[in-house]
């Protein structure tokens, strides 16, 4: 049975989630060793706090368990995409529906404000209400901007089996983590020992 883990802690970021959270939403639900799984998303809390590190939402939005449920099933139709592109297949037409609905839900343009004392300006409207809508907008057009770039090349799994989690490859570095890359080393040295020996 799959147990779920909170502890973000234990999760260092992948090579990439800095620059992209897309990456980083992909990467918040990762299969951990024993049948184990960190949801950093797993309640309305969680996932508020996730989007508020990357200002992607105010602290104490409030965010509900169906804003929270929004946000997971974004993140699945994100690593659909992300292995379609790293298995070279193509994608869940689903999938690509699912970005560009989150992109075209909330207004994108400045719109002309009057302040009575400062007079016009222009802002992006951002409602209490569309805090999710608009964090949603913005993680799936950094999905198709990352998907598009010259980035998109060095996209790979982490090669560190139960791991899931998708990161950019730097040179020759196969693994989300260190501690991804101590494991897999660490497995390919008991394979080394346990090995026949042929004489």
């Amino acid at each position: 049975m799959e147990e779920f883990v909170t502890e973000e802690a234990a999760l260092p970021s992948a090579p990439g989630e800095v620059e992209h959270p897309s990456l980083a939403l992909a990467n918040s639900a990762v299969a951990l060793p024993g049948g184990h799984t960190a949801d950093l998303l797993g309640t309305p809390a969680q996932a508020e706090q996730w989007l508020a590190q990357r200002d992607l939402a105010p602290e104490g939005a409030g965010l509900a368990e169906v804003c929270a449920t929004q946000l997971r099933s974004l993140r699945e139709q994100v690593r659909s995409l992300l292995a379609s592109r790293v298995a070279g297949q193509p994608a869940l037409p689903a999938a690509v529906t699912a970005v560009n609905d989150a992109m075209t839900r909330v207004p994108t343009a400045s719109l002309l404000l009057w302040d009575e004392k400062a007079g016009p300006y222009r802002a992006t409207p951002h409602p209490t209400t569309a805090i999710v809508e608009h964090a949603l907008a913005a993680i799936a057009a950094d999905a198709a901007d990352l998907l598009t770039s010259p980035d998109a090349t060095r996209l790979t799994a982490c090669a560190s089996p139960p791991c899931n989690r998708f990161l950019l490859k730097h040179g020759r570095r196969q693994w989300c983590s260190t501690r991804c890359g101590d494991r897999a080393r660490a497995a390919r040295a008991y394979a080394r020992r346990i090995e026949p020996r042929t004489t």
